[in-house]
């Protein structure tokens, strides 16, 4: 019978603005808060620390400490979950720098967010933005190489309020962001179930072949 380790599944949160705990933070954290309920280890990076990100300059061999623990983290992760504010009917230049700095994976065995489940957040003040920068920051997933989650939460911010760190005024929105960081919890455990297997089946094969070729020898 095949057995593999299981290994709980870790998510990176990247979002916020350059408000400390804004609604996008908050919202975030509420999917993260989903992903956890799923046995995830998870790690927020929020507008504080994305604040404190360089505009990423590929033409700069040399990268400061935070972009290579942003880098170090997405690396590591098993599946992200990103957050943005709708700002003109787009990704904030906040979060698609941080974006863009992933660009430092792009010569990985799993190139940029490539075998990740990343689920999508989106805060905006009317429903009209909110759609119109889901669709897009899904786009920018796809480039990526990242598997966006089916379902992607956008929050209007005119009727919903997050009254404190990891809670809304709304639980339907709280319902909606918890099945974002869910599916992406669970899209990883089954990639990582599936290498494991993949692992096994390999070193069952290399040890099958070691014997036929021992028997051949033998022979």
């Amino acid at each position: 019978m095949k057995s593999f380790e299981f290994r709980r599944p870790f998510v990176v949160g990247i979002g916020g603005t350059t408000r400390a705990a804004s609604s996008t933070e908050r919202a975030l954290r509420i999917a993260l808060a989903g992903a956890e309920a799923e046995g995830a280890r998870t790690r927020l990076f929020g507008g504080t620390f994305l604040h404190s990100l360089p505009h990423y300059a590929p033409e700069h061999g040399e990268r400061t400490a935070e972009q290579l623990e942003l880098i170090e983290a997405v690396r590591e992760a098993d599946a992200v979950i990103i957050g943005t504010p709708g700002y003109h009917g787009g990704v904030s230049g906040l979060v698609k720098n941080a974006l863009d700095t992933l660009e430092e994976l792009s010569n990985d065995k799993r190139p940029y967010l490539d075998g990740r489940a990343v689920g999508c957040v989106v805060t905006a003040y009317g429903w009209q933005g909110g759609g119109a920068v889901l669709t897009s920051l899904r786009s920018i997933v796809h480039a990526l190489r990242g598997w966006p989650t089916p379902y992607g939460a956008a929050v209007n911010s005119l009727e919903t309020r997050f009254e404190t760190i990891d809670s809304c005024s709304d639980p339907k929105v709280a319902e909606q962001l918890a099945t974002v960081g869910r599916q992406a919890a669970q899209f990883a455990l089954a990639f990582n179930a599936r290498d494991a297997l993949g692992e096994l089946d390999l070193r069952s094969a290399r040890s099958a072949g070691s014997t036929s070729a021992a028997q051949t020898i033998s022979d």
